[in-house]
């Protein structure tokens, strides 16, 4: 045998282990890759049970593994190329047999590839689906960026949509709004990263989907709705908390033009355009109606209008369901609001003399940061009945410890420092009790050349059955004795 000739009992230069270890990229790559697959392998069995609420159990499984995972593939083919490519030039390459299906080695690497390709695609297919399952789920969505999504999260959870997945109204079904939401996601990580992300999050979002692609996958404006009964409690900020209900009979309506909130504003040929001079959307100077091709423009008096009838200087923008429910997961209260809703559900007992009033002031102070919150307004609370009702301490000290940690609560869920977020930092559109709202457009301002104006008749949207009662009669009639207070975020 001449020292070329090939020996049948060594591989030869074909061999897989020669090929992935004889340089040391192909060597690194396959290091990073067996890693990366024993930490897949350890994560498997709790990334198929969906036990991904730890964001960053999360992130290490989804995000984390599929980069070197993939890099480390991509390694093991670039090491071999430049080795052959090097001593292919410098006639360094070993002899060996043909390169023919004959040849054992040639079969050992072929059946060597085959075999990793199937279990790499595997592992590689399962990461990819969990990747993209996992950015699309709400534990990613809330809790991987903390600070910066906290208040979103916290609020949403509290929400009427609380059960329902972030992406169905981020984004929605289809290819399309998938990879803008992506893209876009792109720059949110590098503000996070960089710390350079606004406090708060101004809103509203100007790429957010049309409301007609998500909101009305469930909630359809055209469908009519029958009239319903809206109880508002309020507490009073004098001793004994006293209690009186306003009762609305709100005309949601909807179907026919013309009848109800939905039917006038989102009804059957009814396109509404308006103009508003403020990022927010508060200011609204310039309104447009058309139904069934039939258009008044309603304008207030220092509004700039065009030859053609179009504003001059305003941004346009055609209304949809956001414009009136622009918080419909993300609201925040305002602490009196709070209060009412908290002592009318039982968590603050409306006879602990003075709660209304004590956990307002309690509230409105200014606390820097979580941690002195925490201290401070349960200590606060408790000692005012310390020392103001001495009795009422000795007698229901946990119920005044109760209420105490529930205006920490409240607290908590509307208020948030690091993010620059205080009472009323988010104005909610629906109704025009605690913000402008519905008189953006309806506060008789706004009127057309013919001298008609934007309503702003109380009846349009409701019927006031009783305006802060003790014991409206009317809950008597419909034999409502216990109405349970209406949660008024939408």
């Amino acid at each position: 045998m001449t020292p070329n000739s090939p020996n049948p009992k060594k591989p030869g230069w074909l061999s897989p282990v020669i090929h992935l270890s004889n340089n040391w990229i192909s060597l690194a790559g396959v290091v990073i890759v067996t890693t990366a697959t024993i930490f897949w392998l350890f994560l498997l069995p709790t990334t198929l049970r969906g036990e991904t609420q730890n964001p960053y159990v999360g992130i290490l499984a989804f995000l984390t593994i599929p980069g070197p995972f993939f890099t480390g593939l991509l390694l093991i083919p670039l090491g071999i190329w430049l080795k052959r490519k090097r001593e292919g030039r410098a006639g360094l390459l070993p002899a060996g047999r043909a390169v023919t299906w004959d040849n054992v080695d040639l079969r050992r690497l072929v059946y060597f590839i085959g075999a990793t390709t199937v279990i790499n695609v595997t592992i590689a297919s399962q990461l990819t689906y969990g990747a993209v399952n996992y950015m699309d789920s709400v534990t990613f969505c809330g809790q991987t960026c903390h600070n910066v999504m906290q208040p979103e999260y916290t609020a949403y959870q509290n929400s009427p949509h609380s059960r329902v997945e972030c992406v169905k109204c981020h984004i929605g079904p289809g290819a399309g709004w998938f990879v803008r939401s992506k893209l876009s996601g792109v720059g949110q990580v590098f503000a996070v990263t960089f710390n350079t992300y606004p406090r708060p999050i101004p809103t509203p979002v100007h790429n957010l989907r049309p409301a007609r692609e998500t909101c009305e996958e469930c909630h359809w404006p055209q469908r009519y709705s029958e009239d319903r009964i809206k109880v508002i409690p309020k507490y009073a900020d004098d001793e004994t908390n006293t209690l009186t209900r306003t009762v609305l009979l709100m005309r949601i309506g909807g179907g026919n033009n013309g009848i109800g909130i939905h039917g006038t504003h989102l009804g059957k040929g009814v396109l509404i355009r308006y103009g508003h001079s403020d990022e927010a959307r508060q200011v609204i100077p310039w309104v447009e109606y058309n139904i069934n091709g039939k258009k008044t423009v309603y304008a207030t008096s220092d509004a700039k209008i065009g030859p053609d009838g179009n504003p001059i200087g305003l941004t346009e923008r055609e209304m949809d369901c956001m414009d009136c429910h622009n918080r419909p997961s993300h609201s925040f209260d305002l602490p009196e609001r709070a209060l009412d809703k908290a002592m009318a559900n039982g968590q603050i007992s409306p006879t602990l003399p003075q709660a209304k009033k004590k956990g307002t002031e309690i509230l409105k102070v200014d606390y820097k940061t979580r941690d002195e919150a925490a201290q401070k307004i349960p200590a606060t609370f408790e000692q005012f009945y310390r020392q103001s009702y001495p009795a009422i301490w000795a007698a229901r000290q946990a119920e005044v410890e109760a209420a105490a940690k529930e205006v920490l609560a409240i607290w908590d869920r509307n208020i948030f420092p690091d993010m620059n977020i205080t009472w009323g930092k988010y104005p909610v559109n629906v109704g025009h009790t605690d913000f402008p709202g519905c008189f953006r457009c309806h506060d008789g301002g706004h009127s057309a050349k013919d001298g008609s104006a934007i309503t702003q008749d109380c009846s349009a949207c409701h019927n006031i059955l009783a305006m802060d009662e003790a014991n409206p009669k009317v809950l008597t009639d419909l034999g409502i004795t216990e109405p349970k207070p209406t949660d008024v975020r939408q």
